[in-house]
């Protein structure tokens, strides 16, 4: 028994993997500056959610000067960083428009490792001799966008 695409289904499919090209290049390359704009601190923040942490961020000394992304998402390499920019970005978008945005915003397990990996990656020399299984914001507390400059968010 042999399966037969018919030339109706051939077009639809041939149509549809054009139109999935199209739009991931439209989102890749265009229009100007999207891609960039959406990693910015300014856009975390318009989410209403996230102006806490936005807000902690600000007053946080040295790692105000670097985006969200480059603690948040991994940054060993572009397929890497853009398939869970759009996993995360798109869970965001669930938890937001379905309601259910926990009070307490954690890192999820993934999320531990992809920052504890991105602290180390930035900050090599400073622990290349240290203990590196430890979290580093176990010590840096402030780095958990709490208690960070004059502000105390709990």
């Amino acid at each position: 028994m042999r399966f037969r695409l018919s030339k109706s289904m051939v077009l639809t499919l041939s149509i549809s993997l054009i139109g999935g090209v199209a739009v991931l290049l439209f989102i890749l390359l265009g229009p100007p500056r999207l891609l960039a704009k959406s990693e910015s601190a300014d856009f975390c923040a318009s989410c209403h959610v996230m102006e806490d942490q936005h807000t902690a961020w600000q007053n946080s000394g040295a790692h105000r000067r670097i985006r969200c992304v480059d603690c948040h998402l991994p940054n060993n390499n572009p397929v890497s960083h853009y398939l869970w920019k759009s996993i995360d970005g798109m869970k965001d978008v669930v938890f937001f428009y379905s309601g259910n945005v926990p009070e307490t915003i954690s890192l999820s397990s993934h999320g531990e490792k992809v920052v504890q990996a991105n602290c180390i990656k930035c900050h090599e020399e400073e622990v290349e001799r240290m203990d590196q299984s430890r979290m580093c914001w176990g010590c840096h507390r402030q780095l958990r966008h709490r208690l960070t400059g004059t502000i105390a968010i709990r």
